[in-house]
């Protein structure tokens, strides 16, 4: 017979999840690695994952570990583990803003944050183990569980739901510690069968390489299936992906560069577009366009993280982003494959340069599926 395993199925934003509470979860990373896996359906040759949950791309291929936290600044602690579809992979190396939404109302449902009686608006303090940092979460609650339900919609899911405003603090140097990794706004990467190309540098929720979409032949307004389904072009932004992750420091060699960072970001500067569901977006309703790529292909829309470093980027003198951007203020909107997102950044300038004190949007979620998840007892055994 199969073991059993608590869990519940979430949507985060443009993402989904399987979540788990993680005092359900056996000891050792290599066993709770296996059994992701197996949950999700990876690896899968085909790139369906049909044999699990998961949805065969990065977005719908994830899992989520929440627990209650020692720290005295944060309630929860929170883990986000990106399943590869077509590999035996559990990347523990990046953060997922948009899964990011559903801890605060899991912890809330789990029981694992107080409420007191009446209360209808809910803060979680929420600890980041994949970046080392901090991030609130607000939504509203009723009788001691998160609201769901609401007139609040965004880019990429049908529907509306209730409001998730996330605030990540000082989001900058996630991964690589600093900001600005290499101590330049813009540098000039050279990338294996492409020469040299202009790139920002920039890590805040996770690391970024931004280049002109001009740069590489394209204009940021494109479909996603369009953009993947180009060979070449997906060649040509890998070797600028490994480029930008050497000269940022996570890697030594293009060969240990992770799949999951850093992401690689085309800009473009507004200008009409389609978004996926078949609406018009006019050159006025956004700053710039965005097409980010995520686990080997085009998002469909932008990750969460992706959106807030943009906002933070946009901010930071003499960058691509700013440059394209152009914008003046806090707020900028991102024209993504799924319409435009709003994002928001506070960046000050600090003795060693910009320096980001916070970043945020808001989100919904909902819990689809609650019960447990099934998995064969052999994956509890270390392989021979």
């Amino acid at each position: 017979m199969p073991n059993r395993l608590r869990a519940a199925f979430y949507r985060g934003g443009t993402s989904k999840a399987v979540v788990f509470n993680g005092a359900d979860l056996p000891d050792g990373g290599a066993v709770r690695d296996r059994i992701f896996l197996h949950v999700l359906g990876s690896p899968d040759a085909y790139g369906r994952q049909l044999n699990g949950m998961g949805g065969g791309l990065s977005s719908l291929s994830k899992v989520v570990i929440v627990k209650p936290s020692d720290r005295d600044d944060a309630d929860v602690d929170y883990t986000f583990v990106q399943i590869a579809v077509d590999e035996p992979l559990a990347d523990y190396g990046s953060a997922c803003g948009n899964m990011a939404s559903c801890v605060g109302p899991f912890a809330v449902d789990e029981g694992m944050v107080e409420l007191t009686l009446g209360q209808t608006d809910a803060l979680v303090r929420i600890y980041d183990t994949n970046t080392k940092r901090i991030y609130h979460s607000r939504f509203p609650v009723q009788d001691g569980k998160a609201v769901e339900e609401g007139d609040v919609s965004i880019p990429g899911v049908s529907g509306t739901g209730a409001p998730v405003v996330l605030e990540f603090l000082t989001p900058g140097g996630a991964a690589t510690g600093t900001l600005l990794p290499t101590g330049n706004v813009v540098d000039d990467l050279t990338v294996p069968g492409l020469g040299t190309i202009k790139a920002s540098l920039v890590d805040a929720a996770n690391p970024v390489v931004y280049v002109r979409a001009s740069d590489l032949g394209r204009t940021a307004t494109e479909q996603p299936g369009d953009l993947d389904s180009d060979k070449d072009l997906m060649t040509r932004i890998e070797a600028v992906r490994r480029a930008g992750a050497i000269a940022m420091g996570t890697a030594d060699t293009a060969e240990d560069v992770k799949r999951s960072n850093p992401k690689v970001a085309m800009l473009g500067p507004a200008a009409q577009f389609t978004s996926l569901d078949g609406a018009s977006h006019e050159k006025t309703t956004h700053d710039l366009n965005v097409r980010l790529v995520s686990m080997g292909n085009f998002h469909r829309a932008i990750t969460l993280t992706g959106g807030m470093c943009t906002a933070v980027a946009a901010q930071v003198p003499g960058s691509l982003v700013q440059d394209i951007a152009g914008i003046d203020g806090r707020d900028l909107r991102v024209g993504t494959p799924s319409g435009v997102l709003t994002v928001t950044a506070d960046v000050r300038a600090g003795a060693d340069g910009p320096e980001a004190l916070s970043a945020g949007t808001f989100r919904t979620q909902r819990r689809m599926m609650e019960g447990a998840v099934l998995y064969p007892s052999n994956l509890l055994e270390e392989p021979s």
